[in-house]
């Protein structure tokens, strides 16, 4: 294979022999190199995000100063599982039920104790982004 290659404005012929072969042979203006090509190394991306000014809430945690009575949908899913009934007494950090969005599951926890007072959606039930999914008592 021949490519060429630009090295500080300066053009040069590059003529590879098979690039699966170690080392790989490699003719520039005529003279033959050996060369060890190393492993390529997927570089570790950067990204730069913005300092939030408030921290996000846990999955199925509300954020501080929302209405703490109710437990709703983080993203839009379908309801796989439903671990609490009216009555039950819940712990902070307890699971309540588990949506999947985009073939992933999601544990939606309890964000404080208290008592369920009603649960609003049924396995297998589609919901929206902030969809209530079960109600706290007092």
């Amino acid at each position: 294979m021949k490519v060429k290659v630009v090295i500080d404005d300066q053009a040069y012929e590059v003529e590879v022999e098979d690039i699966h072969e170690r080392p790989v042979i490699a003719k520039i203006q005529g003279e033959r190199y050996e060369v060890w090509p190393e492993k390529v190394r997927k570089p570790t991306p950067t990204v730069s995000v913005p300092e939030p000014t408030q921290a996000p809430a846990p999955v199925g945690q509300e954020a501080p100063g929302k209405d703490l009575k109710e437990v709703t949908a983080p993203l839009p899913g379908v309801v796989v599982s439903v671990l609490v009934e009216s009555g039950d007494t819940v712990s902070r950090g307890q699971e309540l039920c588990t949506l999947e969005a985009m073939k992933m599951k999601n544990a939606i926890m309890s964000s404080r104790d208290g008592v369920i007072a009603s649960v609003e959606v049924n396995v297998g039930e589609q919901v929206n982004q902030g969809q209530v999914l079960m109600r706290y008592s007092a």
